[in-house]
């Protein structure tokens, strides 16, 4: 299985929760979208333990299983499609979750996230 992590589940996995653990075990790869990179990064410069967090952050990126995953062209058709759906449906979610939507259609990934507003998507695979 190949799976998109969300900013809150690399958090759960930082924080040991054993679910999230045991998932990402078994997983074949692990995608860290350019936008929870960005998150991370950001509530890393926010917080106290920067370095620290930062080190983890960098040991996780290094892991041969994990890969960060940047947009291109062919993910704003995806992100368009998402906004319009969204927009039709009335049910508008965070500008980094669309992009995120985005990259798991276009890769045909697993998303692995805690928010709700991600069932307003009902074409994106969850776990």
């Amino acid at each position: 299985m190949r799976v998109a992590l969300d900013t809150n589940r690399y958090v759960d996995l930082c924080k040991g929760l054993a679910a999230t653990v045991a998932l990402l075990e078994t997983c074949d790869e692990i995608l860290l979208p350019f936008v929870v990179l960005g998150e991370l990064r950001a509530g890393l410069a926010h917080g106290r333990r920067t370095a620290e967090n930062e080190r983890l952050l960098r040991r996780f990126l290094l892991k041969d299983d994990v890969r960060v995953l940047y947009a291109d062209d062919q993910t704003t058709h995806h992100y368009a499609s998402v906004f319009r759906q969204l927009r039709r449906q009335g049910t508008p979610i965070p500008t980094n979750d669309m992009w995120l939507a985005a990259l798991v259609l276009q890769h045909n990934l697993v998303l692995h996230a805690r928010d709700r507003h991600f069932d307003r998507l009902p074409q994106l695979a969850r776990v």
